[in-house]
């Protein structure tokens, strides 16, 4: 079906928790707990310090020495040791939590959309890889909003880093069939519930990079009176780069979910790039000959990467020849936020719209990275008044 009308995302809202982790401090209370070989004690001090990571945010209360701990389960302030309580202490942390963020991230972007209501969604769509329950997050954003009892609910979970991008695919589709439709799409991710002390590389390298985030936006192809910034989403792609099979993989454990994130990862999606983008911009002839000629950053300003890691950062920018500027929404989501999984790239896509001077008609690729190892894609255009 041709539509005249840009399917837009647009009102994209984000949250944090309220507790700051300095990661200096946090790098610190992991590399004093006692179980850890010689070995082990440098790798957190090399993980957390080549990070570019300044500060992440956790619903933990105890893990900020400034205020009163209502519990002892992951921290021992006396002692100074880390817990690991199990899997289903950590869920039932994560279904009074989330939920809670799910609700406020919905809301903040009904609240924040000039020309929508509650009453206008048709469909929600979230999104979690961080804990599980049923009724679930959209049953629970239905009874919160006050939204029809008819709103079609979706969600997407344990996909990974990767999974606002089928979210967003989904949305569009949803669109595409139905003009009419206002799809809300919320990712809650708290990561923090699942870093523990070990001698694992994989679990240092993930207790030094993930977080706790929450991000909301409206899709709809709705013809709406009032101009607000927003992207079109103009077409998605899906790669797979097979070699990175057990890199990255996030699987159940009893003390909470286990990441496995290996340190090939960035080298990997590095040599993949460009496979993984080019199909992305194959139908459009200027992204498409600035891409064959290797001068993509050219032909698409901004770039909303999904910041798994620095190094990660590097590789793309390197491999795909982008300024720092170019990189400077993901490297800040990054230095202020981690790596919040799936919600992150909305983050950055938010950054790109409040506050990169971003134009209406620019185009945006957006990527992010998960399981599998997995590339999902967008290419997006900015909308906004001219």
């Amino acid at each position: 079906m041709h539509m005249s009308r840009p399917i837009q995302l647009r009102s994209l809202q984000t949250i944090v928790p309220d507790i700051v982790l300095e990661q200096n401090a946090v790098r610190d209370v992991f590399a004093a707990q006692p179980e850890l070989s010689r070995l082990a004690r440098r790798l957190v001090t090399a993980s957390f310090d080549g990070s570019g990571i300044e500060t992440r945010h956790s619903v933990l209360t105890e893990l900020d020495p400034s205020q009163e701990a209502s519990s002892t389960l992951f921290y021992d302030r006396e002692s100074g040791s880390l817990l690991s309580p199990g899997t289903k202490t950590r869920n039932d942390i994560y279904i009074r939590e989330a939920d809670q963020l799910y609700i406020a991230a919905a809301r903040r972007a009904l609240d924040a959309d000039p020309d929508l209501v509650a009453s206008d969604v048709t469909h929600i769509v979230t999104v979690s890889c961080t804990g599980f329950h049923a009724p679930g997050p959209d049953y629970a954003i239905v009874r919160a909003l006050g939204l029809s009892d008819s709103v079609e609910r979706y969600h997407l979970g344990f996909m990974g880093c990767y999974a606002s991008m089928p979210a967003l695919r989904a949305a569009a589709q949803f669109c595409r069939a139905d003009p009419q439709a206002v799809v809300l799409v919320v990712s809650v991710e708290l990561c923090t519930l699942h870093l523990r002390s070990s001698d694992d590389p994989d679990q240092i390298i993930a207790a030094s990079l993930f977080s706790d985030g929450a991000a909301a936006g409206v899709v709809t192809a709705r013809e709406l009176p009032t101009p607000v910034p927003a992207f079109s989403l103009d077409r998605f792609h899906t790669a797979i780069a097979p070699e990175g099979e057990r890199d990255m993989a996030w699987t159940i454990g009893d003390s909470g979910f286990e990441m496995v994130l290996s340190t090939a990862v960035p080298k990997i999606i590095g040599e993949n790039i460009e496979a993984a983008l080019g199909p992305l911009w194959a139908e459009d002839d200027a992204p498409s000959a600035a891409f064959d000629e290797g001068r993509i950053g050219d032909a698409v300003q901004h770039w909303a990467i999904h910041p798994g890691g620095r190094s990660i950062l590097d590789h793309v920018q390197d491999r795909l020849h982008l300024s720092d500027a170019q990189l400077q929404p993901a490297r800040e989501v990054l230095r202020t936020c981690g790596n919040m999984s799936s919600a992150t790239v909305l983050f950055v896509l938010k950054h790109i719209l409040e506050e990169s001077d971003a134009r209406a008609g620019e185009r945006v690729t957006a990527m992010a990275f998960g399981p599998g190892l997995t590339a999902e894609s967008a290419l997006l255009t900015v909308l906004g008044e001219e």
